[in-house]
């Protein structure tokens, strides 16, 4: 049993993705056939157009860009808020085929580290709470019921700080929206952090589109009303500088 690490890995995403967009965009408005609409767009730069497109809010063409990332070191948690991101694709560790037998790694919210005697506390638990689902497996094996039979039951008693990886593909345009939603300082601490850092990758990949990507202060009033964190100066403030 360990602490663990959060450790974002994007494994693939649409070649030359602004170019992608902005053959999906013209397309739309183009009398050319593809070959020669292609050629086209390839021979120029797409920057300019496909910053008008995110200004005009013409976001359909953006679906046609898709990253795949790996994502390691998650509390269960965490993935219980991704997955609530419908149009996207999951794939995730299995605690029923996956045994943690050998012991399960976890996430120590910061809040908790903050109080020595409080995360003495979390760590004993975590410790308990193996102990208890190694007694239920090794209780069930005796009784003939081994492997995925025996886990599936077993994790029951496994806590939602469980660490699990689960790989996530997103279209553009869905990136756009779980960043306005989960970069938020309102958005709860642990999948905030997951979503700045798949922020930071995009940016590097498709700077135009992702140009004004984060939570929606950054480019317009808070949409939290009487909710808002009252922050906006300080978070626009980071977002030019840790961002841009």
């Amino acid at each position: 049993m360990r602490e663990a690490t959060l450790k974002v890995i994007l494994l693939r995403h649409t070649p030359e993705p602004e170019e992608t967009i902005a053959m999906a965009a013209k397309l739309c408005y183009s009398p050319s056939d593809v070959e020669t609409l292609k050629e086209r767009i390839r021979r120029k730069d797409q920057k300019e157009f496909v910053k008008k497109l995110m200004k005009m809010g013409h976001l359909s063409p953006v679906e046609h860009a898709s990253f795949t990332f790996a994502i390691e070191g998650i509390s269960r948690a965490c993935s219980h808020q991704l997955v609530r991101h419908r149009i996207a694709s999951y794939s995730q560790q299995s605690q029923r085929y996956v045994s943690e037998t050998a012991g399960f790694d976890y996430i120590v919210p910061p809040i908790i580290k903050e109080d020595p005697e409080l995360e003495r506390y979390f760590h004993k638990f975590m410790e308990k709470a193996q102990e208890a689902y190694n007694h239920i497996v090794e209780k069930l094996n005796e009784r003939g019921i081994k492997g995925e039979a025996a886990n599936q039951d077993a994790r029951f008693v496994l806590p939602n700080a469980c660490e699990t990886k689960i790989m996530v593909t997103m279209n553009a345009r869905e990136l756009l929206h779980f960043f306005r939603q989960r970069c938020c300082l309102r958005a709860q601490w642990e999948i905030r952090r997951l979503a700045e850092e798949m922020l930071k990758i995009v940016k590097g990949i498709a700077p135009t589109v992702f140009e004004k990507a984060g939570p929606a202060c950054i480019s317009g009033p808070c949409p939290e009303g009487e909710y808002s964190c009252g922050k906006i100066k300080e978070v626009r403030r980071r977002y030019k500088t840790e961002f841009s």
